[in-house]
């Protein structure tokens, strides 16, 4: 359900946390052994600075002619990435998600610091179908008033 918390939607399941150090092949041999889509950038204390997903290593490593062995993950992540906290429902997330055209959402603490992930793949199946079909009740009811 759209409603459903966030925690909800990933508790039980890791991700992958890298520092922007890391090399971009290290990352990403790391998010395949995982097979995460997407791992969250933290700083020496623990907080999200970026993120850093298969199309940033595509786009900007794969496609640009950079070498994954000098290149770091943070010259080609994503900083500042929008992230939302575990008590939020999960179609805010995909709200935020479309909207800003992107696929992974770093979930974070009161600290900013990660505890997982959310993707918009998480929405496939029964979840998506909810989410329509109340997103279009909300326009039958809007249209109404």
């Amino acid at each position: 359900m759209p409603n459903r918390a966030i925690i909800k939607v990933i508790q039980n399941r890791d991700f992958t946390a890298v520092s922007t150090g890391t090399s971009v092949r290290q990352a990403a041999l790391l998010m395949q052994r995982h097979r995460h889509g997407a791992a969250v950038v933290v700083n020496a204390d623990g907080c999200l600075v970026g993120i850093c997903t298969e199309r940033d290593l595509s786009y900007k490593v794969l496609a640009a002619g950079l070498s994954a062995e000098d290149t770091t993950v943070g010259e080609i992540m994503t900083t500042d990435p929008v992230a939302i906290g575990p008590d939020k429902p999960f179609g805010h997330a995909l709200h935020l998600m479309f909207e800003g055209g992107f696929r992974h959402m770093p979930v974070v603490d009161a600290s900013n610091r990660p505890i997982g992930i959310v993707s918009a793949r998480d929405a496939l199946g029964l979840e998506i179908l909810h989410f329509r079909d109340e997103l279009q009740l909300r326009e039958e009811i809007a249209e109404i008033l």
